[in-house]
């Protein structure tokens, strides 16, 4: 089947700042090596879907550079990892309003491939999914739409849009993010739901057929911007919109809990999202970069990558990314320090290691329950622990959400520093 694969690039994404403070949400680090948009762009490729378009409007320079870097087919392929950023024409003089409405400004560029389906995906979720499965059932069912679904809780469903399926499988109302006392009436009878997940929740992944969505986006529903929102549930009542159930792992990663349990999660012994059993490849930008260098350290579930400097520290439940520098005596656990873009010695070459401290950890550090965005600079004695306990914090290049603590990109955090 000749499938086009359309991935959102997200909005300001509010929920995850300040990880999104210099960032689109698809080009925030996972994992260690990773960016949340190599999610989507492997899925399709294990599933020889090679014709993909990410749509980008916020914050979207760091996102442009990896997928440029990163995702080039060879010459005698008709494959393609291209960006459509939001572009003012004389038919459309806004940025993008919503989901909806940029694919809609997209939609000449998606349907010059002359597709027979078009496959939408987000690029900020954590998933491995066989779209062989999902397009065979949309083939099977006769679907002029199809909804890749998920059983959820009573306690999840209210972040989500929530499906009513029958048991022939067809999609009979829909309520975006309802309020718990709306969730009364939204069960389905469809096979996967149980008493512990009463409720299916849509997981943001559409098939359409591409007449259906060209309808649907210019002529019938021109003025509705979100699909979640308005147009699935507009289009349940003049179109055949399937549910196709997805019993595997799935995370939306929508706020900083989120994306920091997802991630501890990786380096746990038996993790949701395992990258080390039943292998298919997680495609990212290619580096020549050595081992990690590790000296009378002490690790426990975690992960290490590549050309990462540690000596003498003790680490546990951490994600430790690329070029990582930490110093002896320092203590990291049930955290995420996300590396840097630079070799140290090169960065202090280069004139631009002005200040004190260097890139990295200091010595005698402290740090739990913490996100290290790229770059940082820790000095020595630095304790960051959230010892007051706290939910919500904004401070001078420090934050806590979700009783997390993160600090942003490129902040330095001086030698002493308490939180």
């Amino acid at each position: 089947m000749d499938i086009v694969s359309v991935i959102l690039g997200g909005g300001r994404g509010t929920r995850l700042f300040p990880l999104t403070l210099h960032r689109s949400k698809p080009a925030v680090p996972i994992g260690g090596k990773y960016r949340l948009i190599d999610i989507p762009v492997s899925n399709c490729v294990n599933n020889g879907i090679k014709k993909i378009l990410v749509l980008t409007q916020y914050n979207s320079e760091s996102l442009n550079r990896h997928v440029g870097q990163t995702y080039r087919f060879d010459r005698f392929s008709d494959g393609f990892v291209s960006i459509l950023a939001a572009e003012q024409t004389p038919e459309n003089t806004d940025w993008f309003q919503g989901t909806a409405d940029a694919v809609r400004q997209g939609l000449v560029h998606i349907l010059s491939q002359n597709p027979e389906m078009v496959l939408i995906l987000s690029g900020d979720q954590l998933y491995r999914m066989d779209f062989t499965d999902f397009v065979e059932d949309f083939i099977a069912s006769k679907a002029d739409i199809s909804i890749a679904t998920k059983p959820v809780t009573t306690e999840e469903a209210p972040s989500l849009g929530i499906m009513q399926v029958g048991t022939d499988g067809l999609i009979k109302g829909f309520v975006e993010k309802p309020s718990l006392e709306k969730l009364s009436g939204l069960t389905s009878d469809q096979k996967g739901v149980s008493e512990e997940k009463p409720y299916l929740g849509s997981m943001g992944i559409y098939l359409f057929k591409p007449d259906v969505l060209r309808r649907i986006l210019m002529e019938e529903d021109r003025d509705k911007t979100d699909f979640g929102k308005e147009i699935i549930p507009d289009a349940i009542e003049r179109y055949k919109v399937t549910s196709y159930l997805f019993d595997g792992y799935w995370s939306d990663i929508g706020t900083i809990s989120s994306f920091f349990k997802a991630n501890i999660d990786m380096a746990m012994p038996k993790p949701e999202f395992d990258l080390y059993s039943n292998f298919t490849p997680l495609y990212t930008r290619a580096r020549a970069l050595p081992g990690a260098r590790i000296k009378n350290t002490k690790l426990n579930n975690s992960i290490v990558c590549g050309a990462s400097d540690i000596s003498g520290a003790d680490i546990e439940n951490s994600i430790i990314g690329i070029r990582s520098y930490i110093g002896n005596g320092s203590v990291i656990k049930n955290s995420i320090n996300m590396g840097t873009d630079f070799w140290r010695e090169q960065y202090k070459k280069s004139g631009a290691e002005v200040t004190s401290p260097s890139l990295g950890i200091g010595r005698n550090c402290i740090i739990e329950n913490t996100i290290l965005d790229k770059n940082v600079r820790i000095g020595n004695d630095v304790k960051l622990v959230n010892k007051k306990g706290l939910d919500y914090f904004d401070g001078d290049g420090l934050y806590i959400r979700d009783g997390i603590i993160v600090v942003p990109k490129g902040v330095t955090i001086a030698d002493g520093t308490e939180l």
